[in-house]
């Protein structure tokens, strides 16, 4: 019990009153206190927030602005059109299982907590171990990389504007960098009610830039749009491996890195209204929105991308705005370009980057309430005024901030976006390969569930992840230099070394998982024994 207590008195909050709340929140904490936790935050994200939030990490058209290169390199046209369309259908899989998993155990631990109650009793602790360093390495890199992106959008917009005449050295670059992290930071120990109502904001933003885009590109390149047969079937290889399929397989890692965070909706679970029907509609919708709107923006860029080469030789930090210069000329691409770089740029540091510092620090807090990260018991703070964990926040910031370090070096730096993926993809598949190996039978089905599907859905996603992680540790050219080499392995490798070795010679010993924070004995129902009227409290709501 004492572990109980001091989990308690650290978090610093009590129980909100049962008799305050609506008849929707006292069933979300009831289920909470089922899966093992008293409620510590404010339930003030609505459906509508959940998948706003949902979007924002994932940001379509700065998500496609900034990975138009992979396509590019990796076969021209028929990449920027398939390499897109074909890792949605697998992703797609990957999201409807884990919205299932989200729909039964709405918690804030989210796949670490999954892991552990679908793996057998023997490997419940490891298997938890391994996602939540997994998705803490990808959080935190994902961050990073997410804001630096958006450093670079701005350096774009710069250069264009000048007509080259003002390029950006790496230390400014850097400083900018640093002043997004800072503001973010700021920003993200608000109250959850400030951070709810700003993902609605980010809900038109991303569709108003991603559509203005589409429709500037298709209408205004006149002359310069190519023919619908190069648009679609056009191969240009660029990346020197001299396989035409490897190449363009190596165009994926733009989907999968557009397609990332949506396991956001799960880890604000305690903060939302209906969590168990509300965390898997974000991630599916949030899913499906920027599968479809990516397909449409990487279509409209083919369309005008009149030469591949040419856009290939440009100095510009994103050669999309060599194409937005190419189509509308100065005036009309800044036009564009600042829609996108002031309105979903300022969605990239104060929403989208924003909404992935809040999901990072939420699995912090998670992971650290179960006392597996060093200096838990700071991490596990919930500051009294906010009720968000202020602490966690700035932790997040500060690592992210030290990743940001690597942007003094080109290579090093864009295998910290592969270092994301594979980070997060390796946390998302793991909860769902023992949900069809040791948890088939385990799961207590939510308001969303797939059923006999659950098992060839989930099987199509793990195979893909495996493939897809071995891809994304190789370098995009056959004859790779300090330049050009991918270094995610040794990225990856470090955060596999220290936790591996910290299991090994530490962790084994104490770490047991989940550690419920409330006295479970008083309640008589286990994970698998949830009441009736609970579940039909969830389905009606």
């Amino acid at each position: 019990m004492s572990k109980l207590k001091e989990a308690d008195t650290v978090t610093e909050t009590a129980d909100v009153s049962q008799d305050d709340l609506p008849a929707l929140h006292r069933n979300d904490n009831v289920l909470l206190r089922k899966l093992g936790y008293k409620s510590e935050f404010k339930r003030e994200f609505s459906l509508l927030e959940t998948i706003s939030f949902s979007l924002a990490i994932m940001a379509v058209s700065c998500g496609v602005t900034t990975g138009y290169s992979y396509p590019l390199l990796s076969g021209g046209h028929f990449a920027m059109v398939w390499a897109w369309f074909i890792p949605c259908i697998f992703v797609m899989c990957i999201a409807a299982s884990m919205a299932e998993l989200a729909s039964s155990m709405p918690t804030s631990a989210g796949l670490y907590y999954f892991s552990a109650k679908m793996a057998s009793k023997e490997r419940s602790a490891l298997a938890s171990w391994i996602t939540g360093w997994s998705n803490i390495t990808g959080q935190v890199t994902l961050i990073c990389s997410i804001n630096f992106s958006c450093t670079e959008l701005i350096t774009t917009a710069i250069a264009m504007g000048t007509d080259g005449a003002v390029i950006l050295g790496s230390g400014a670059t850097f400083g900018i960098l640093m002043g997004i992290h800072l503001t973010q930071a700021l920003l993200c120990s608000a109250g959850t009610r400030i951070l709810a109502r700003m993902t609605v904001v980010t809900l038109v933003v991303i569709m108003s830039t991603t559509i203005g885009a589409i429709i500037s590109l298709l209408v205004c390149a006149g002359n310069q749009r190519v023919s619908s047969k190069d648009a679609w079937t056009k191969f240009e290889n660029n990346t020197g491996w001299s396989n035409d399929v490897w190449a363009f397989i190596l165009a994926f890692t733009s989907p999968m890195w557009s397609l990332t965070g949506y396991d956001s909706a799960a880890h604000i679970a305690e903060e939302t209204a209906g969590a168990a029907r509300a965390a898997p509609i974000a991630i599916l919708v949030g899913v499906g929105v920027t599968e479809i709107l990516g397909w449409l923006y990487y279509i409209a860029i083919s369309y005008a991308t009149s030469s591949v080469p040419d856009i290939l030789e440009t100095k510009l930090a994103f050669p999309l705005g060599q194409v937005f210069l190419n189509v509308l000329g100065k005036k009309g691409a800044l036009a564009i370009w600042c829609s996108i770089t002031v309105l979903q740029g300022s969605t990239f540091i104060y929403l989208c980057g924003c909404s992935q510092a809040v999901d990072a620090s939420r699995v912090i807090f998670a992971f650290s309430r179960d006392d597996a990260l060093p200096g838990s018991r700071w991490w596990k703070r919930v500051n009294h005024s906010t009720q968000t964990p202020v602490n966690a926040v700035w932790f997040a910031m500060i690592l992210s901030a030290i990743c940001g370090v690597l942007s003094f070096s080109t290579a090093a730096f864009n295998s910290l976006a592969s270092a994301s993926v594979i980070g997060l993809y390796i946390s998302y598949v793991t909860p769902i390969y023992y949900r069809v190996t040791s948890g088939r039978n385990k799961l207590q089905p939510g308001p969303f569930n797939l059923g006999r599907w659950s098992y060839p859905i989930g099987w199509i996603g793990i195979i893909w992840v495996a493939f897809m992680v071995v891809m994304l540790l190789f370098p995009y050219t056959q004859t790779a230099n300090e330049q050009t080499m991918n270094y995610s392995v040794v990225i990856v490798m470090a955060v596999l070394i220290f936790s591996g070795g910290s299991w090994i010679f530490s962790a084994r010993h104490w770490f047991t998982g989940p550690i419920p924070n409330i006295d479970v004995q008083s309640d008589t129902s286990s994970y698998s024994e949830k009441p009736e009227n609970m579940e039909q409290n969830s389905l009606k709501n």
